[in-house]
């Protein structure tokens, strides 16, 4: 007669590693046990409620791939970890390597339920419901409905609890309800679909969409991949999809028509070439106030998560000389403006040395937002990454496009990479004039904060000279325009 195993809805993980811990530490085979969710299970015996005698010894890799597949909705998942729980415990090959038929089903399933995770954090929709502010403490309260695929609510809503901590929030499904309240996160039994109030904030969300949404780049059956119908119904922007399908074709002519526009005498447009280095954007912007707005709601990558704000350029609009940085630091987080922190100090000194006025070039930077890593009350900066400088690419291009300057200058190894795509060491390219993306001279030179991390002092004042006599370059190569 087989042992029986009945694992509860809530806490199913904690269940199951101390139910296989009990079955191999008595050394009980696979085949002498049935597990199944709770109420499965009617005649058998129970497993033995004290530790045997062995003990297993499992490697991490095994306890995290557990800590997916309990989670997935197949019944033979219990038993299939108990069997590579004994394989492993058996030295009986590789039971969690793709090559191994047991390890490689396993494996999808923990895919699946991955997938089904990140479907959860990307398409729960929460709806605002009344709240009584005439209590003392009352905090504002939300609720969503949402159908995924396994049994994901509970590792899934973690998630949640992290990034709306200042709010009491429910989540129902067919299976389980979550409740955040008062900063404690609980699990209850399944209910009822709720009745949920309409949001004015879809309304708003539903704008957004629209709005990033890029025609040039349809592929109905990658759209569905990420995007499953099965979701749509309980998501207020998917009812937009039809008529923007409808209007695409319409839309990416726009685009084209939008970037045909001819430059000023001497000025670099922008080419065929940087914008096929540019990621596509919804629709093309028509003016640099419009492309600044744009910017300022950009989510084309994770930074925006944590920097305060978009730092947009400034400066004259039809600038001959445009100069390029890295990244906005902690003090232009802030503020909201390029170059007002100490490495923008420095720039400002020295294009006051090489009589440059502020006010009649273009300043930027090749990332729109800040990256940093805490330190306690602090924000050290941190270089953004190659693919974050060229999803940034997109809005230098706009800026490059609206002011045509005639020449660029690069602050920098993060910035002459965003203009020319030209990843080589700075050493050799400093005081160079490089072909750009955009099919215009850009004027490479070290970056203000590069000379601040200096050590030495004769360095330093080398390296600031060197940024003088580049800036007087700058200077006189568009002496015309200025």
């Amino acid at each position: 007669m087989s042992y029986a195993v009945s694992l509860p809805e809530r806490g199913t993980l904690q269940a199951w590693r101390a139910a296989a811990r009990l079955a191999i530490s008595h050394r009980i085979p696979p085949d002498q046990i049935e597990w199944a969710d709770a109420g499965g299970l009617f005649a058998a015996r129970v497993l033995p409620t004290e530790i045997g005698p062995h003990q297993a010894h499992v490697p991490a890799a095994f306890l995290k791939l557990a800590g997916s597949v309990i989670w997935h909705t197949a019944p033979e998942r219990l038993s299939l970890l108990y069997q590579a729980l004994w394989r492993i415990d058996h030295n009986d090959a590789a039971p969690l390597s793709q090559a191994d038929i047991l390890g490689r089903r396993l494996n999808l399933m923990a895919k699946s339920v991955g997938r089904d995770i990140h479907k959860m954090h990307a398409f729960v929709r929460f709806r605002e419901i009344p709240t009584d502010f005439a209590k003392p403490h009352a905090r504002r309260r939300f609720a969503a409905w949402f159908e995924p695929e396994h049994n994901t609510l509970e590792p899934g809503a973690t998630f949640f609890a992290k990034r709306f901590a200042d709010m009491d929030w429910m989540i129902a499904t067919p299976r389980l309800t979550a409740q955040f309240c008062d900063g404690a996160l609980s699990f209850g039994p399944a209910g009822a679909r709720p009745d949920l109030p309409d949001d004015a904030s879809e309304t708003l969300w539903a704008t957004y969409f629209a709005n990033i949404f890029n025609p040039a780049r349809i592929k109905l059956d990658a759209m569905r991949s990420e995007m499953p119908k099965k979701y749509w119904k309980n998501l207020p922007e998917t009812r937009l999809i039809p008529e923007m399908l409808k209007d695409a074709e319409a839309r990416v002519q726009r685009m084209r028509d939008a970037g045909s526009t001819a430059s000023r005498p001497g000025a670099a447009a922008v080419s065929t070439r940087y914008r096929d280095a540019m990621p596509h954007a919804a629709e093309l912007p028509e003016t640099l106030d419009q492309a600044q707005n744009a910017a300022m709601q950009c989510r084309r990558c994770g930074l925006c998560e944590a920097a305060t704000q978009t730092v947009w350029g400034e400066g004259r609009r039809d600038a001959a000389l445009m100069i390029v940085g890295e990244q906005p630091g902690d003090q232009e987080d802030l503020a909201g403006r390029v170059f007002v922190g100490p490495a923008g100090q420095v720039l400002r000194d020295a294009m006051r040395r090489a009589q440059l006025d502020p006010s009649r070039v273009w300043l930027t930077n090749a990332v729109k937002h800040f990256k940093f890593t805490p330190r306690g009350k602090r924000r050290l900066h941190q270089s953004p990454d190659r693919q974050e400088i060229e999803y940034c690419r997109w809005w230098l291009g706009l800026e490059i496009g609206f002011i045509r300057p005639r020449l660029t200058l690069a602050l920098g190894a993060s910035a002459a990479f965003a203009l020319t795509g030209d990843a080589t060491p700075l050493s050799g390219r400093r005081g160079k004039v490089q072909a750009g993306l955009h099919d215009g001279p850009v004027l490479v030179t070290w970056h203000p904060s590069y000379i601040l991390r200096l050590p030495n002092p004769d360095q330093q004042h080398r390296a600031q000279e060197e940024l003088l006599s580049d800036l007087v370059m700058a200077a006189h190569l568009t002496a015309d325009g200025l």
